[in-house]
């Protein structure tokens, strides 16, 4: 709110004919079967694209006229409204009007939709033209605020999730699938998850292993999502470098005895936790469902996990049944791959946290 706060000032001390600063804004009303957007754009930023030597040509409504019409096609090219996942088509623009309080024009569009939406995303890069340049967007619903976000060259995208039953089940399908994608691409959890299964056991062993990780993580993350407690990446990834190594280490030592895999699960899944939630943090956590967004994206990571444990479960229990010393083998080659992966990631993390050239 400080920053909208902080532009109008600036934008109302500027003087004529300056570029008091490089902002534009776009209101986004959301009703269930129509979408209207308001654009305001500082005229000194539309002149300059348009090629309009004057920007004061642009706050009259006679001599903005002849423009009118490119000014519109400007908006119409750089502003996408992706509803669902699709863009939606061509909306019904009215004729820009001069702000000339404001040194800006504004123009508004209406978009007619099928259903109420469960997804609606912003994408701009309105003046590319200018580094600098922020668009502030506003997204009502029912006439009434309910987010803000500002988009600029390192942000282009914003997306918004109603508080209707369609958007709760946005909010569901997008976390469980990002769960499920993040587990799958991330190379040393995936392997802590081995190095836990390369010992075998029972089907009730491996589920409770899987629960135990699954758990641990969940609270975690949900601890650093919800920003109560979040340490440094620098100590949570090699930490995650670590507990690799030590489960591999512990499979070439362990000789018989009780089976503490859960627990080493469940302590180390703590750590991990903390690594799932620097991406879920990055992925813009829709503040009126962080209940759903936390449990989606946990569902999401389970389901990648049963993939990864049925997969190497199988794949293991069928080298057993053929050979016990081929198994035997597999395990300890496979605990010596673990180690020296977990052991590479931790002195890349520590020794060269930008990567190793």
């Amino acid at each position: 709110m400080r920053a909208w706060i902080f532009a109008a000032i600036v934008g109302l001390a500027a003087p004529a004919f300056a570029h008091p600063a490089p902002f534009s804004y776009v209101d986004v009303r959301i009703d269930p079967a129509v979408l209207d957007v308001t654009v305001v754009l500082h005229a000194f930023d539309v002149a300059h694209d348009l090629g309009v030597s004057d920007m004061s040509r642009l706050l009259e409504s006679s001599s903005l006229s002849p423009h009118a019409s490119a000014a519109t096609a400007l908006v119409r090219e750089r502003l996408q409204l992706i509803v669902d996942g699709a863009q939606l088509g061509d909306a019904s623009w009215l004729s820009p009007e001069p702000l000339p309080d404001r040194q800006s024009i504004r123009i508004h569009g209406r978009f007619a939709l099928a259903r109420a939406p469960g997804q609606v995303s912003v994408r701009t890069l309105m003046f590319p033209y200018d580094p600098q340049h922020q668009t502030f967007v506003n997204v009502y619903e029912r006439g009434s605020l309910v987010s803000q976000a500002i988009l600029s060259q390192d942000k282009q995208q914003i997306d918004h999730f109603p508080g209707t039953r369609q958007g709760t089940f946005a909010v569901v399908r997008k976390f469980v699938a990002s769960g499920v994608h993040h587990i799958l691409i991330g190379p040393d959890h995936l392997l802590f998850l081995v190095g836990l299964l390369l010992l075998g056991g029972s089907i009730r062993q491996l589920v409770l292993v899987v629960s135990a990780f699954t758990a641990a993580h969940s609270v975690t993350l949900s601890l650093a999502a919800l920003n109560i407690f979040s340490p440094s990446p620098r100590i949570v990834e090699p930490a995650i470098a670590l507990s690799i190594i030590y489960v591999g280490a512990d499979n070439l030592t362990v000789r018989g005895g009780r089976d503490v895999r859960g627990w080493i699960a469940f302590a180390f899944g703590l750590v991990h936790g903390f690594g799932f939630a620097g991406v879920l943090r990055e992925m813009d956590l829709p503040a009126r469902a962080l209940g759903w967004s936390l449990f989606s994206f946990n569902v999401g990571v389970e389901i990648g996990q049963l993939f990864v444990v049925l997969a190497v479960a199988s794949l293991l229990a069928a080298v057993r049944a053929k050979s016990e010393i081929a198994g035997r083998r597999l395990a300890v080659a496979g605990s010596v791959v673990v180690i020296v992966a977990g052991a590479f990631w931790f002195i890349e993390r520590v020794f060269f946290p930008g990567g190793i050239a």
